[in-house]
């Protein structure tokens, strides 16, 4: 029995993968099926709501891995799992990216305009609040190209700090 082509595989594998990465408390970012010689190689990219260190992405590889082995007959064949984090450069392109991006400091590229750096307020389902050359600035999702968080290798100014923690919701700070 052959497994049918990588884009309709990576389609039937991804609620089997997400259903195992949720069933652990993490997101499944992306799944991607390539064929690597006789094998297949699946990559399967997951993040949570305080990031992923390494004890979680093994943590995370046993649960797609035995998920992987109970509906094996979908990929019909030898496979590779590769189980990762999204990295440092992974655009923010849901709102839940910007929540986990909270206080950091982000470069973002809207059309028509040069790029800009602010830094991560309060994040909602429609957009967020930056901290932009000291004032706070709401920008919807919609009206963002590319946005990507900038690694930092100092503490942020606590001033910046100070600013941003006022525009945590009710909600959040209780």
């Amino acid at each position: 029995m052959s497994s049918p082509p990588r884009g309709e595989l990576a389609a039937q594998l991804t609620p089997v993968v997400r259903e195992a990465v949720e069933a652990i408390g993490f997101d499944l970012e992306a799944l991607d099926v390539h064929q690597a010689g006789r094998r297949r190689l699946v990559k399967v990219v997951v993040d949570g709501d305080d990031g992923i260190g390494l004890d979680e992405v093994a943590q995370a590889s046993r649960a797609v891995s035995a998920a992987l082995d109970a509906h094996e007959h979908l990929i019909a064949g030898p496979y590779t799992l590769e189980v990762t984090s999204p990295g440092a450069d992974r655009p923010l392109t849901r709102p839940r990216h910007w929540k986990r991006a909270r206080l950091r400091l982000v470069k973002v590229k809207q059309p028509e305009q040069v790029e800009w750096f602010g830094r991560v307020g309060e994040a909602d389902d429609s957009g967020v609040v930056l901290l932009v050359k000291g004032e706070l600035r709401r920008v919807e999702y919609r009206s963002i190209e590319r946005a990507v968080v900038e690694v930092e290798f100092k503490q942020p100014p606590v001033e910046e700090l100070a600013l941003l923690e006022g525009t945590r919701s009710e909600e959040e700070s209780e």
